[in-house]
């Protein structure tokens, strides 16, 4: 009897610290956008679908970033997307800042470190085709030429 009532007073803390937990506030804001990239359709139309979510103000909060412990997760991987590139403040660089920024972007996907795995485990749509690839490849070497 003993065992049982430590079960279930392990689940009722249990529930308690995951009900808890969901009170830790998380910043799921959208800064204002200042700028959007300037690039064809073609290249805009693969970022926006594989790179927005992380790398822009206009970020699609999804259900599951309203709790945590995943909340956490979501906010800090979409903080440090801005914080290395962020779409929405375009105009915040230089044009040399631009194009290290295009060639590097590049650089993580022909790697695949971009878009991470684990981001298109809930995100198919951002799964990068062979011809997405190509768009990439092909803008991040025009800026080279530029």
């Amino acid at each position: 009897m003993n065992r049982v009532r430590r079960i279930k007073w392990s689940v009722v803390l249990l529930i308690l610290a995951v009900g808890a937990i969901q009170l830790v506030p998380v910043d799921r804001t959208n800064p204002e956008v200042e700028t959007e990239i300037a690039t064809s359709s073609n290249v805009h139309s693969v970022l926006r679908r594989a790179c927005y979510n992380c790398h822009s103000n206009e970020t699609e909060w999804p259900w599951y970033s309203r709790v945590a412990p995943i909340s956490w997760l979501v906010a800090r991987d979409v903080h440090e997307g801005r914080d290395n590139m962020n779409f929405s403040t375009w105009n915040r660089l230089t044009l040399n800042e631009q194009s290290v920024a295009i060639r590097r972007c590049w650089k993580k996907v022909e790697e695949r470190e971009m878009p991470p795995w684990f981001y298109l485990l809930p995100h198919p749509e951002a799964r990068l085709s062979t011809d997405d690839l190509s768009v990439l490849r092909d803008w991040a070497m025009a800026v080279d030429r530029n």
